[in-house]
């Protein structure tokens, strides 16, 4: 198992340095001069040149590079072009914030999606097997912005029921946490109708049925667990679109986590946030898949890392 894992963390470091130098190049395309930007409109040209210089904008762009990966190398992110904080605290101000919505709505997500894809399995062809396929396509298909502010609509202006936006109470995480969670959660409910019927069709199961099993043991303890790792993968995979899904979500509803720290950082040009905001993202889904393989052998003892 260790040999395993230093092995896949050893082949996550080349994919780790393509998102890196994606992010940086990707940065630089953006149009505009993000010296300017963060001087103003009505900064003069000297104020203008002193802020490119600081950012090291005025050296070769294979010079940038060097200077940005060998910092990444010291685990270093810089400093805030707009605040003046390390990108590393810029971060963590706003990281618990995106965790507990990203939690909240995947719990939501699988405990509903799970729920819902074992009943569809179980009532297969009726009326509530084409109720929640029918509730499944319409989570995945909906956009996240366009629920959002239905919501916000609905909920916040129209009942005055919970608030339309900010962290300031504690009801103000529902309609984020619902309207992020509902893709996942029509994802999980697909993914598990799917694979509880081709399991629920084997032999082991069936034996069990003879037996006179009670139906609850043959659903959870037989078919669900020989049905949980396509169920596991993409759980594991959709907590980190979370994170990422969630930079529409707050922008929305004001959620101050880092979605909206990256899409502040991309209005005001801030490249060391905007690179360390999305290399923090692609680490995630590197140690997640790296979690998830993990979990196979603790859910199927018959799988062994060597």
């Amino acid at each position: 198992m260790i040999t395993y894992v230093a092995r896949r963390v050893l082949a996550s470091v080349p994919t780790l340095w393509g998102v890196a130098t994606v992010v940086f190049v990707m940065a630089r395309l953006l149009p505009g001069d993000p010296a300017r930007v963060i001087a103003g409109v009505l900064a003069s040209p000297e104020d203008v040149e002193r802020i490119r210089q600081s950012m090291g904008l005025d050296k070769p762009l294979l010079v940038q590079y060097g200077y940005f990966l060998s910092s990444l190398l010291r685990f270093n992110l810089g400093t805030s072009a707009h605040t003046g904080q390390p990108v590393i605290e810029e971060i963590a101000s706003r990281l618990p914030y995106t965790i507990e919505l990203a939690a909240i709505a995947l719990a939501i997500a699988v405990v509903v999606g799970l729920l819902a894809g074992i009943a569809a399995a179980i009532r297969r062809n009726t009326m509530l097997d084409l109720l929640i396929s029918s509730f499944s396509v319409f989570g995945v298909s909906m956009p996240v912005y366009w629920l959002g502010l239905m919501m916000i609509i609905v909920f916040a202006i129209d009942f005055r029921l919970l608030p339309a936006a900010g962290a300031e109470e504690p009801t103000s995480i529902v309609m984020p946490a619902l309207t992020l969670a509902l893709f996942s959660l029509g994802l999980i409910a697909r993914m598990t109708r799917s694979s509880m019927l081709e399991v629920l069709g084997q032999d082991f199961v069936r034996t069990a049925r003879a037996k006179g099993a009670p139906i609850r043991t043959v659903v959870f303890r037989h078919a669900l667990r020989n049905a949980l790792l396509p169920i596991m993968t993409v759980i594991g995979l959709q907590f980190g679109s979370l994170l990422g899904g969630a930079v529409v979500t707050e922008t929305v509803f004001a959620w101050p986590g880092v979605g909206r720290l990256l899409v502040d950082s991309i209005f005001f040009r801030d490249y060391p946030v905007m690179q360390g905001l999305v290399l923090m993202f692609g680490t995630t889904f590197v140690v997640i898949n790296l979690l998830v393989d993990l979990l196979y052998a603790y859910v199927d003892p018959r799988i062994h890392y060597t």
